[in-house]
């Protein structure tokens, strides 16, 4: 048989793992990968071990365990006044990937194109090729990473079908503000396109600003999906576990084409989730803060270094500009002299566009790590 072609030719390993690998080749201290170094709360696995003891090992329903979208219903109602029917509005899904990969199939066809934004996650266009569509990539404004919304009118046109949100951002750490929505509700309102909001971040917002999700704005709450992580909520990320929120008509068509990709997410985890959430409500509300000290800690123990930065709005990343200490290189060259020199690795901004820049001088570090990481990673970083 001969070798038959790639649908993604261009792409191989991830970043994410290739970092990942490097730190673990040169025992460098890994803030790459955006995962905690830290244990999950104790009654969450004691939660987990109970519902496997006691039996809840075979397929959840479908569409997510009852009780965890009731909850997530009335988080919802709470934080952004919205009125959701946990049968017919939220699907409990493995993992945000696949909510977005579902999300994106349900609506997109061969010849649509989809808008997105760079720096960008890396699953979105990927999936927007597969399917034989067109990825329409518009760079954020550096250094504070704004949206140019001329930029955007002119992308849009008869073939655009969605444009891609990610608000809190990865990797830049910003998040969008209301005149962002409004900006974007004034483009789309007259024309059938659909909106992805990822959101996975959406319970990490630092110093008093607010999230706004999609859904939150009457105009968009028909045409968006919005996508979210228990995984990263409650430092499981590797429980993959997320859902997704969207009008009876787009959640139709969302979970047609989420039964083949996955019948359900895994059972005692969602029981576990549920649990929690009811015990401890108080996780979701000290969670900006926690996640703001660790920051704080990261950003006060690189004082004196070379590197410049903006304090991240959101998300558990800080990007770092070494452009006073090595402009000669590239962002990924500088992160290979970073693990192989210093035995610190990070992630390339670069790596999430897809024309980045020429002067990008960015490095992505996770701060979502015990405080004795943080404090090594500026001892460190303040010496190159």
């Amino acid at each position: 048989m001969r070798e038959l072609p790639s649908k993604l030719p261009d792409l191989g390993v991830t970043i994410f793992s290739t970092m990942s690998a490097l730190a673990q080749q040169l025992g460098a201290l890994n803030l790459s990968q955006g995962f905690p170094d830290f244990g999950a709360p104790q009654d969450l696995i004691d939660a987990l071990a109970k519902a496997t003891t006691s039996g809840f090992n075979q397929y959840a329903p479908g569409d997510g365990l009852p009780i965890l979208r009731q909850l997530l219903a009335e988080q919802y109602a709470q934080r952004d006044q919205v009125t959701l029917d946990p049968n017919r509005h939220i699907t409990i899904t493995p993992g945000a990937t696949i909510a977005i990969f579902c999300a994106i199939q349900a609506t997109v066809r061969a010849g649509d194109e989809v808008i997105i934004f760079d720096p960008s996650y890396d699953s979105y266009a990927p999936t927007v090729q597969v399917l034989g569509a067109k990825p329409v990539h518009i760079a954020l404004k550096h250094p504070d990473f704004s949206v140019d919304w001329n930029e955007v009118k002119d992308a849009i046109n008869d073939r655009t079908r969605m444009v891609i949100v990610n608000t809190p951002h990865n990797p830049t750490g910003s998040i969008w503000s209301t005149t962002d929505w409004h900006n974007l509700i004034q483009l789309i309102q007259d024309k059938d396109i659909v909106v992805l909001s990822d959101e996975v971040y959406e319970h990490l917002i630092f110093d008093g600003q607010q999230h706004r999700s999609a859904c939150s704005f009457p105009e968009l709450r028909d045409r968006s999906f919005v996508i979210g992580s228990f995984g990263k909520t409650f430092h499981v990320t590797g429980w993959k576990t997320g859902f997704c929120v969207a009008s009876d008509h787009l959640m139709k068509l969302f979970r047609q084409v989420y039964q083949f990709a996955s019948f359900c997410g895994v059972t005692p985890v969602q029981v576990a989730l549920a649990e929690y959430i009811q015990q401890h409500p108080e996780h979701i509300r000290e969670l900006s803060s926690f996640y703001q000290a660790k920051r704080d800690l990261f950003n006060q123990s690189i004082q004196g270094s070379r590197f410049k930065w903006t304090p991240s709005q959101g998300t558990y990343f800080q990007n770092l500009d070494y452009s006073d200490i090595r402009p000669d290189l590239n962002d990924t060259d500088m992160c290979q002299v970073l693990a192989h020199e210093h035995g610190i690795v990070a992630i390339p901004v670069s790596v999430f566009y897809k024309n980045a820049p020429q002067d990008l001088r960015l490095l992505r570090f996770c701060f979502a790590k015990k405080d004795q990481t943080l404090q090594q990673a500026g001892e460190i970083l303040k010496k190159v």
